[in-house]
């Protein structure tokens, strides 16, 4: 036998290998759609009462039915239009702004860093993690209950 001879039962194989699997992975699903309630459960009457009444799905009787009639096609033609005239408006208010962005990325941050340091900081945003832990243990330390009064 040559190469491809010997290959082609590989491919075979590994094709029916690949349906068993894919099919027995379908028939693991089997048991979800219809799930069974735990009959040693104190409210198993209740769950499977509620299953059973919610069992069947709706049927088209049950949705109410369009009163008012579909728009014709000359008005869907008329709105689309309209979109089309206002998207275009929108795109020239868009094309006339006046974009403020710098060609170089890193003077816009450092304008952006310049920004920011101008603004005051309150005092507590300052804080370090370290600051923090502490100020966290002082206070549990403060909350910690007195030791019990000697009665003799």
């Amino acid at each position: 036998m040559t190469a491809p001879d010997m290959n082609a039962p590989i491919r075979k194989i590994a094709a029916v290998l690949s349906a068993v699997v894919a099919s027995g992975g379908l028939a693991a699903c089997v048991g979800s759609f219809d799930p069974v309630t735990d009959a040693s459960s104190p409210i198993a009457p209740r769950v499977q009462a509620l299953v059973d009444a919610n069992r069947e799905y709706p049927s088209w009787a049950d949705f109410p039915r369009v009163i008012e009639p579909l728009p014709e096609p000359v008005a869907i033609a008329a709105q689309v239009s309209t979109l089309r005239v206002t998207g275009g408006a929108l795109a020239g208010e868009v094309s006339r702004i006046d974009w403020q962005n710098t060609g170089d990325p890193a003077e816009f941050a450092a304008a952006v860093q310049a920004r920011i340091d101008s603004v005051p900081v309150a005092p507590v945003t300052q804080e370090t993690l370290a600051e923090i832990e502490d100020f966290a243990r002082r206070t549990r330390e403060r909350g910690r209950a007195p030791p019990p009064v000697d009665r003799r």
